[in-house]
C-alpha cells in the first residue's frame, strides 16, 4: 500500500496537467499516473468507471485506500492510459467534480512508470 503523503507526489491543480497535454488529434497512446481523493458525497457515484465509459481510458487501479464505511472518502492511485485528448477530457471531468489530484509531474509524457 502506498504512503499517501509520499513527497514524490505533489498536489496539483488539474489545469497544470491539462495544459501540458497536447489537444491535437494525436492517436498515440499515452500513460500518466495520478492519485485522487474522492469525497464521501460521491461514494455512490461511478467516478472511476466513467473515466473508462465516458472518456475512453484504460484505468489501472494501482492502490486504493477505503474505509469499511462506504460513506467515507476514498483515495486511489490510478494509472491512466489513452490519447492526449481522452486524458485531457478525463482531467476536466475530475476538475468539474472538484476532486483533488496529486501527481509526480505536471508532464504526463514523463510519467511512464
Amino acid at each position: 500500500m502506498p504512503t499517501w503523503n509520499n513527497p514524490q507526489f505533489k498536489p496539483v491543480h488539474p489545469s497544470q496537467l491539462v495544459s501540458t497535454i497536447t489537444a491535437a488529434k494525436d492517436p498515440r497512446s499515452r500513460q500518466t499516473r495520478i492519485r485522487i481523493q474522492i469525497p464521501k458525497h460521491y461514494s455512490q457515484e461511478p467516478v472511476i468507471s466513467r473515466l473508462v465509459s465516458d472518456h475512453g481510458l484504460s484505468v489501472n487501479v494501482k492502490a486504493a485506500l477505503l474505509g469499511a464505511d462506504t460513506q467515507s472518502e476514498g483515495w486511489f492511485d490510478l494509472e491512466l492510459q489513452g490519447t492526449s485528448p481522452q486524458i485531457q477530457s478525463a482531467l476536466v471531468y475530475l476538475t468539474e467534480l472538484d476532486i483533488k489530484i496529486w501527481s509526480k509531474s505536471t508532464d504526463p509524457d514523463e510519467e511512464n512508470w
